[in-house]
């Protein structure tokens, strides 16, 4: 069994100490050895994918234990925890936050979590949707025009008329998907325009494989 304790702290003037003791005395207690210990200075409203902590959880299986001092350590919001919660959970990954002594394993809490998160995830997914659709539906008002223009082409000037469509859609939390199948066009060239545009687009989640 792989035991790998994370600790995360916001910004490097804070101190991973307090976090390694308490991390150091449960195992001690609990006759746990870990083999792995993982630690990072960045902010818990990250994506989970491009932390140390998703790199992690990619190297562990079933029967594996994550260990950390609380559950705010994952993250900074509720869909997010529960979005790791769930991955965890599909991985058979068992997770013990000390503070809360809060335990996930292979019981019927993982299939309750597991529902929760698909519903707060259907739940976000909706109020994107809704901000979007009124977000659009303002602009529209004031004689902005949405939308692929009639026959237009998939040279990147196909965007021009679409930036402030496409820059709407990304701060209400559009994925680049979505946008995409909207205008008519791949992801990928969309992607693309983004990038050149310096157009941010943060808000595309990706979610760490559970295979």
């Amino acid at each position: 069994m792989k035991v790998i304790a994370y600790i995360r702290v916001s910004t490097e003037m804070q101190d991973y100490s307090n976090q390694e003791y308490e991390i150091r005395r449960f195992c001690a207690k609990s006759g746990l050895k870990v083999t792995e210990w993982v630690s990072e200075s960045i902010s818990g409203t990250i994506r989970v994918e491009k932390r140390q902590l998703g790199k992690a959880i990619e190297t562990m299986g079933r029967g594996d234990l994550l260990i950390c001092s609380e559950l705010s350590r994952l993250g900074r919001n509720m869909l997010m925890i529960m979005g790791i919660l769930n991955v965890c959970s599909t991985k058979g990954i068992s997770i013990h936050t000390i503070k809360d002594n809060f335990e996930l394993s292979d019981s019927i809490n993982s299939k309750i979590i597991a529902f929760a998160f698909a519903l707060a995830a259907e739940i976000e997914r909706n109020l994107i949707s809704q901000r979007t659709k009124e977000a659009l539906a303002v602009r529209k008002m004031k004689g902005v025009r949405l939308g692929r223009p009639p026959g237009s082409s998939r040279k990147k000037d196909t965007f021009k008329e679409q930036l402030l469509e496409i820059q709407t859609s990304i701060e209400n939390g559009d994925s680049i998907s979505a946008i995409a199948r909207r205008l008519g066009v791949h992801r990928n060239t969309l992607r693309r325009y983004i990038n050149e545009a310096n157009v941010s687009d943060d808000v595309d989640f990706k979610p760490i494989d559970c295979s």
